[in-house]
């Protein structure tokens, strides 16, 4: 598996997964860069994606909806702080319903970097969890949600990407 660390620091309100890759940085900023890649992973494996919007630059947006087992479509939305092609991003991420965005709960900030060396690229996602009324970071589930979603990459990864 691509996992290969996962730190939840409820005093930094803090989750971050490190995963391991055998491609170059380029490569796996595709699973990023590209939105019909991105909803491949972007989710647990019952909870499917479909990228809506996808501005991938400074300032730009980011939206889909997930679907829960039951048909239930879960709506959100990034907005794109900044950008460094392959090497990092960072947006805010946050909920919406059919009408579009909304601040219920709070947004999280998301932050990514890809550090490539000679032998394999090493992908950091560290999430900060907004204060909330309970003061928790959000638990096992969606740790283990976050496990699940990045451990699809290996497979996309493997596929040839056609130009």
């Amino acid at each position: 598996m691509t996992v290969i660390a996962v730190d939840r620091d409820p005093m930094a309100r803090t989750l971050t997964i490190v995963a391991e890759f055998d491609k170059p940085a380029e490569r796996v900023w595709q699973v990023w860069a590209d939105p019909r890649q991105l909803e491949r992973w972007w989710g647990p494996p019952t909870y499917p994606a479909t990228v809506v919007d996808h501005d991938l630059s400074e300032g730009g947006r980011v939206t889909y909806f997930m679907t829960a087992p039951d048909g239930e479509k879960l709506h959100a939305w990034w907005r794109i702080v900044s950008v460094d092609p392959p090497r990092s991003l960072a947006f805010e991420e946050g909920n919406a319903d059919d009408s579009g965005p909304n601040d219920d709960p709070p947004t999280t900030s998301i932050k990514v970097r890809l550090v490539e060396t000679p032998e394999k690229t090493t992908m950091t996602i560290t999430c900060k969890f907004a204060p909330t009324a309970d003061k928790e970071v959000p638990g096992a589930g969606t740790e283990s949600g976050m496990r699940l979603a990045v451990g699809q990459i290996d497979g996309i990864l493997a596929t040839t990407i056609v130009s």
